[in-house]
């Protein structure tokens, strides 16, 4: 197997979770994400040589999914915030993490779900690692603000136990 076959089998899953969980739906995730390594395998022996392949792959596939967003949004939907988008409603996490601004939402994916570090996710986000450590927080401030509600109705209208 070569290289580059090797690189696409062991971070493919964790890239596609990463831009699934940063925003966009099941078809725009797949869409990106093949996009991405698509552009990697073109330019492969530039991509080897990055410090962070993986993360190259992944700011790609964000970027891809973010550009599709704007030209569909310009051509077809006019001037619509972005936080109207359609999601598709399968799994919790996803239904919350939508709920996060796009910034917050990719710190996440990086940070979280494709375990990079800060210094890692501040480098391919092109941001400081102090607003990494801040939108991760923000992030999970008000994840956590939206799960204690229900965790608070779930013991509610559990019946006391005598």
């Amino acid at each position: 197997m070569n290289d580059f076959a090797e690189f696409y089998l062991s971070g493919k899953d964790a890239v596609f979770r990463a831009v699934l969980a940063a925003g966009g739906n099941r078809a725009a995730a797949e869409d990106a994400v093949a996009e991405a390594y698509a552009r990697a395998c073109a330019r492969w022996a530039t991509v080897r040589e990055h410090p962070n392949p993986t993360g190259w792959v992944l700011v790609t596939a964000l970027n891809v999914q973010r550009s599709v967003w704007r030209r569909l949004r310009r051509e077809v939907l006019g001037d619509v915030p972005e936080r109207s988008a359609v999601r598709e409603p399968d799994g919790d996490l996803r239904k919350l993490l939508a709920t996060l601004p796009r910034r917050q939402r990719e710190v996440v994916a990086l940070r979280l779900l494709a375990d990079l570090s800060v210094a890692e996710t501040a480098d391919l986000l092109g941001i400081a690692e102090g607003t990494v450590t801040a939108h991760l927080h923000r992030a999970l401030r008000s994840l956590r603000h939206q799960l204690e509600p229900a965790a608070v109705t779930a013991l509610r209208c559990t019946p006391e136990v005598a």
